[in-house]
């Protein structure tokens, strides 16, 4: 697929899901070999710190949105949370359903749906994560809305997000690694260097960090804060929904 028809699809709103949906189907075999090679393995300690800093109870119910394979899921379980991990593509789903079959963790239950009409009652959840998913929302607003919906008051999300670095040196090395190396490797990897075209696209058509936190805070959440780590490149946001 051209770089053209790649920006198209990050930029429809109906059209977007659809395309998403398809695309991370089909990378859904190699995603999680995709994903260690992309960051050199640092991907797993992204998501640790993400599940710790959601600061879930011990046998509180967790919700993790845009579940992919499920590892985020995994390390929320892994600090005693009971876990919903939903995704809105069926194949990314199969992968997570082996890994916790393989794995036989209980603790977590797979759902399909979608992120802008969450099939849950309201303050269901007592915290929330969202790894490396925010991005891909047709609406970016009506998905942040649906998250504080749905989490309980004094519950906290935590999103991990790549995000534009600040520095301009670091934004030369983010434009050729994400432009040029990554979909190189997606295509011998993963057989789909169209795909690996879209992730870096959907990043430099999605909110900075600092956006990405006004975006949180319009949609209720308060105290949103956020830490940049990998050279500025990734970014973790926590938001609170007020007891009061």
């Amino acid at each position: 697929m051209s770089r053209l028809a790649v920006r198209a699809a990050v930029s429809q709103g109906p059209d977007r899901a659809r395309y998403v949906s398809r695309m991370f189907g089909r990378i859904a075999p190699r995603y999680d070999l995709m994903n260690t090679l992309m960051t050199m393995g640092r991907d797993r300690r992204w998501r640790r710190l993400t599940a710790a800093l959601a600061a879930p109870k011990p046998g509180g119910l967790a919700l993790d949105l845009g579940t992919g394979s499920g590892e985020l899921a995994l390390e929320l379980a892994s600090l005693g949370c009971r876990v919903v991990a939903m995704d809105f593509c069926q194949p990314m789903m199969e992968v997570a359903q082996q890994k916790l079959a393989s794995r036989k963790e209980a603790r977590v239950s797979l759902a399909v749906g979608d992120a802008l009409s969450l099939p849950f009652p309201g303050e269901t959840f007592e915290c929330m994560t969202a790894g490396f998913a925010l991005r891909n929302f047709a609406d970016l607003g009506q998905g942040l809305r649906e998250m504080f919906r749905v989490l309980k008051p004094g519950g906290r999300l935590a999103a991990l997000e790549l995000t534009p670095p600040l520095s301009r040196l670091a934004r030369l090395m983010h434009t050729f690694y994400s432009h040029r190396y990554v979909p190189l490797l997606g295509m011998l990897i993963a057989g789909d260097g169209s795909a690996y075209s879209y992730l870096p696209e959907s990043v430099d058509h999605f909110p900075d960090a600092e956006a990405l936190r006004r975006a949180m805070r319009d949609a209720g959440f308060d105290r949103v804060n956020y830490r940049r780590m990998g050279l500025g490149m990734v970014a973790i946001h926590v938001a609170e929904k007020s007891l009061l």
